[in-house]
């Protein structure tokens, strides 16, 4: 696909990631974002990238709910990779009624926008949470789907959009459900980062983690550089009506291993603090991604090992810290 590629939520964790990957591609690019938790420093490369692969970076500032920002946003598009949303299921759980209005409200007006914009791809990213608990594992895109949080209720309904369009005709529509992302870039702060980027930050600081529950859940992890690939094939693919994909490695890992890996690296223990289990948090997840092989032609290629040996590296860099997780640093 050639053309101009608008991204949603560009400044954010894995919006800013595709960014990066499309400008080195060579595509022209523009994202809108709002800043609401993406940040202006995730695309302080951006004009670099595209002056040397001969691209060009354009930077809208605005909420995906705005009718002239969006209509703006999609002129002249090739297609549109939606990552804006309240990405939270805590936050969704405390404010339902403004999740519902980002997540699934701007999806709705994205997709009204680019249907009368002509833009002919849409490539949402969803989430393995419209799954809930699910009966059996791995879990395949045919499973029913069981939200049990408004944040996956909202994906669910921003899905069910995308398919609206493309059943009618207006568009080719890809839904992707990621499972748990993570890799450089991802704030320690939010609590959709999950248990990676916090325990990394907790024990970079020399501070004690906190594992919710009893450390035994289980998650797919899947690298965001992996996770970029799959949304950069499902614009590049010839794709029709509407795909709904995993996006995981289809490996469970848990919370404890988790812990027990980075200590590895580190050298040295991470104290544990063991708290009540969070509200709408799923007991276990795993994708069966086989769908996106025989769709995409995609796989995670990324090991937990690796892609949590490069975070790391890149938390250190952002410290400035050669300290290992675990060790205090010295007064």
């Amino acid at each position: 696909m050639d053309g101009l590629i608008l991204v949603t939520g560009g400044a954010g964790f894995i919006g800013s990631h595709l960014v990066d990957a499309l400008l080195t591609a060579g595509y022209d690019v523009r994202v809108l974002d709002d800043f609401s938790t993406g940040k202006q420093e995730n695309l302080r490369g951006a004009e670099a990238l595209a002056a040397a692969h001969g691209g060009h970076f354009q930077l809208i500032a605005g909420d995906v709910r705005g009718e002239f920002k969006m209509r703006d946003a999609v002129d002249g598009c090739a297609a549109v990779c939606h990552l804006a949303a309240v990405a939270s299921v805590t936050q969704s759980l405390a404010d339902p009624v403004g999740t519902g209005s980002v997540t699934h409200g701007g999806t709705v007006n994205a997709v009204r926008m680019a249907v009368d914009a002509d833009v002919p791809r849409f490539v949402l990213a969803s989430t393995c949470a419209v799954y809930g608990d699910a009966a059996q594992l791995p879990v395949g895109e045919s499973s029913a789907p069981l939200p049990l949080s408004p944040y996956a209720e909202a994906k669910l309904a921003a899905e069910e959009t995308c398919a609206a369009a493309a059943d009618a005709g207006q568009m080719a529509a890809v839904c992707l459900r990621f499972f748990n992302v993570f890799g450089p870039r991802q704030d320690p702060g939010s609590e959709y980062s999950g248990v990676i980027s916090r325990f990394m930050a907790a024990a970079a600081a020399g501070e004690p983690v906190t594992v919710y529950g009893d450390g035994l859940q289980t998650r797919d992890f899947v690298y965001v550089g992996d996770v970029v690939e799959a949304i950069v094939r499902a614009l590049q693919r010839p794709l029709s009506g509407v795909s709904v994909l995993n996006v995981g490695s289809g490996t469970p890992t848990s919370v404890l291993d988790v812990l027990g890996r980075l200590e590895e690296l580190a050298g040295a223990p991470i104290e544990r603090r063991f708290a009540a289990a969070r509200a709408g948090d799923i007991r276990d997840s795993r994708a069966d991604p086989g769908r996106a092989r025989w769709v995409l032609g995609w796989e995670a290629g990324e090991t937990f090992a690796g892609g949590l040996e490069k975070t790391l590296a890149w938390f250190k860099e952002q410290a400035g810290e050669p300290a290992a997780p675990g060790r205090r640093p010295r007064a």
